[in-house]
């Protein structure tokens, strides 16, 4: 297990396994629903994965809505590889954003938790349907992260190529 821990960078510890800690612990004492794992081992790795998920519900959802709305403006993403090479800090920076934006990503999903536990007791459909809707909404999730880690790659290929698309 410590091996494991070892092997954990600050990223991944700092934006999945504290977020994923944390709403499990929240959720705890809020909602009948129950995270938090009596075994450790499982428990890094349910925490870790919940914790991916609300880090891809920032990443799709949170953040391009902060966009929109001229909350955040971000920088052409060709500038941004170049500046992090030649300054090593903008990486710590981007890390520490991905963080702050995990956690908004946290206290959303929280409230909408906090919402979904009373009004499921009143549906019957969402009580029997719940496995099922979790499981479609991870797909779904999880789908839409991959195609935007592909774009990722394909653009980072490309500007190695010398095309920005």
């Amino acid at each position: 297990m410590v091996e494991i821990i070892d092997k954990l960078t600050s990223y991944n510890l700092f934006n999945y396994l504290l977020p994923g800690t944390l709403f499990s612990v929240i959720a705890d004492k809020a909602t009948t629903y129950s995270f938090v794992q009596d075994d450790l081992f499982i428990g890094v790795f349910l925490y870790y994965f919940i914790g991916l998920v609300i880090s891809r519900i920032g990443s799709l959802f949170i953040e391009p809505m902060l966009k929109k709305i001229g909350f955040l403006k971000f920088t052409d993403y060709k500038d941004f590889l170049h500046a992090s090479k030649l300054d090593r800090k903008i990486e710590e920076l981007s890390e520490a954003n991905n963080m702050y934006r995990t956690l908004c990503s946290l206290f959303l999903i929280l409230i909408i938790l906090f919402f979904y536990h009373i009004f499921s007791e009143y549906s019957y459909f969402i009580q029997k349907y719940e496995i099922y809707l979790l499981i479609s909404s991870l797909l779904i999730l999880f789908i839409f992260s991959y195609r935007k880690q592909t774009k990722y790659i394909v653009r980072r290929v490309n500007l190695q190529k010398g095309k920005d698309l």
